[in-house]
């Protein structure tokens, strides 16, 4: 890979779950994450990890423990860390894909 640059064709995709794959890049403190799952996904837990991101395709809901907000392609996502945004996301469209930057 040129420095500087992701080239996440290169990258082999890891599959975590049923319905979810992903590809990352690590580099210090930071990662890249291309994300992607189906309507089939289903998270289980709250998340309270920070995620900074885009939407690249298809349509993302995020339950904030009761209120849920929708992130058409397009939209870009700011979630901070921490118990007070605590999140679950699924696929409204049939498969999603994101570009997610978050701590390593």
């Amino acid at each position: 890979m040129e420095p500087f640059k992701i080239d996440f064709d290169a990258l082999p995709w890891e599959s975590p779950a049923d319905s979810v794959r992903f590809k990352i890049y690590r580099e210090g403190t930071k990662q890249c994450r291309l994300l992607e799952f189906t309507s089939e996904f289903v998270e289980l837990h709250w998340c309270e990890k920070e995620h900074v991101g885009f939407v690249l395709n298809g349509e993302l809901e995020v339950d904030f423990r009761g209120k849920l907000v929708r992130y058409p392609e397009g939209t870009a996502i700011c979630i901070p860390a921490g118990p007070d945004s605590g999140h679950k996301a699924r696929a409204v469209s049939p498969t999603v894909r994101l570009f997610l930057v978050e701590d390593a």
